[in-house]
């Protein structure tokens, strides 16, 4: 089972690993657990010896998805990530980009799902810098929050 940590916490963690071993780094917000996100987290892992969850607060999810999301907080969020077991550690960032955990972390990998283009991942030249690989993972097509939202039965909206 992962682990829910602070940046700094998080920091000092991989640097008692040894070997550290290849980190993985994704991010989202992962408002509403759905099989495209179990699937894409499966694919992260399976790139390296540890994925790393970038996870939105609260309030950059209401900046990117507006003021209905997120529908779930955000340390029910992370409890739910750090479950599976395919996710190591999740670390909670109210900013607009996960750019400063990428730049403290220094990942092997990073990756986002198939609607990303590689460069336009935040945090590529970071990772290519660093000698890292970064990668846009396999988009399961119609799995997505935005479509579970949209086509669920009005009664469950309300």
């Amino acid at each position: 089972m992962g682990q829910v940590c602070e940046l700094s916490e998080l920091q000092k963690l991989l640097a008692s690993r040894q070997p550290r071993g290849r980190v993985v780094f994704t991010n989202g917000c992962f408002d509403l657990l759905h099989v495209g996100h179990v699937r894409y987290l499966k694919e992260a892992r399976s790139l390296g010896d540890l994925l790393v969850v970038g996870l939105n607060s609260d309030l950059s999810v209401k900046q990117l998805k507006g003021p209905d999301r997120p529908l779930q907080s955000e340390d029910d969020r992370a409890e739910i990530l750090s479950s599976l077991a395919s996710v190591d550690y999740v670390v909670i960032f109210s900013e607009e980009t996960p750019i400063k955990l990428i730049e403290r972390l220094l990942p092997n990998v990073l990756v986002k799902g198939g609607d990303w283009p590689v460069d336009q991942i935040i945090g590529h030249e970071v990772v290519l810098a660093n000698g890292g690989l970064v990668k846009s993972l396999h988009f399961v097509e119609g799995k997505s929050t935005t479509n579970l939202i949209k086509n669920a039965p009005k009664g469950a909206r309300s």
